[in-house]
């Protein structure tokens, strides 16, 4: 008779476990939290998938900041420092020219370039190869050309770039805010509405304003 109490308890903490197995499973701090409403940016330090004035949902803080982009050769741009991307948006896409995955999403990578520069946009692709023939400068320069890509890229062959932000995958995408936190990433091809938006809620573009148009 005296076992029912410690069975009680053990059923509690039980339940306990398994509540907070499944909170953890639905916390993704890589992930937006809710679909981000464009209009108006998180404010820093704000709870994630809160609402800031005029109900955008606000974009969780997953860094305070971003590694310097160290590279032995810049296509299209000078070498950029932290206080050249001082107040910008910027997005980081890490890729190589021979991943097919990197060549799907160059399309929307070239789009949103081109549609939110003007808004304060800096699109920085980080090339880090895989294979020796993609380690060569005039390889990636000439796919560079030849695919129109007029973005900064930063060749990052030896992977000091790659290691500083411990990254992991082809392609692999990191946005930072104005004032150089990490709001948001995503791995591999694919929510390209949700990137957008991200993009747009950061920069503070208008609902109403147009998106950008991708090439096929």
């Amino acid at each position: 008779m005296r076992r029912a109490p410690y069975l009680i308890a053990l059923v509690a903490l039980v339940a306990v476990a398994v509540i907070g197995v499944a909170a953890a499973r639905r916390t993704q701090p890589s992930r937006v939290i809710a679909a981000a409403t464009p209009g108006t940016a998180a404010a820093p330090g704000s709870t994630p998938g809160s609402s800031a004035a005029g109900g955008a949902v606000e974009l969780p803080v997953l860094a305070p900041s971003a590694p310097t982009v160290t590279a032995t050769e810049w296509i299209n741009s000078a070498p950029l420092a932290p206080a050249d991307l001082k107040g910008k948006v910027v997005l980081y896409d890490f890729w190589t020219f021979r991943c097919i995955n990197c060549q799907n999403t160059l399309s929307h990578v070239k789009a949103w370039y081109a549609r939110y520069a003007a808004d304060g946009l800096v699109v920085v692709g980080i090339h880090t190869p895989e294979f020796d023939d993609e380690a060569k400068a005039a390889n990636v320069r000439a796919y560079v050309t030849a695919n129109a890509i007029t973005y900064p890229v930063a060749l990052d062959p030896d992977s000091v770039t790659w290691r500083a932000f411990d990254n992991h995958y082809w392609p692999n995408f990191y946005l930072h805010d104005r004032l150089g936190q990490r709001r948001y990433t995503h791995i591999g091809e694919g929510a390209y509405q949700d990137t957008e938006d991200a993009i747009r809620a950061l920069l503070g573009v208008d609902a109403a304003a147009p998106r950008a148009v991708v090439s096929s």
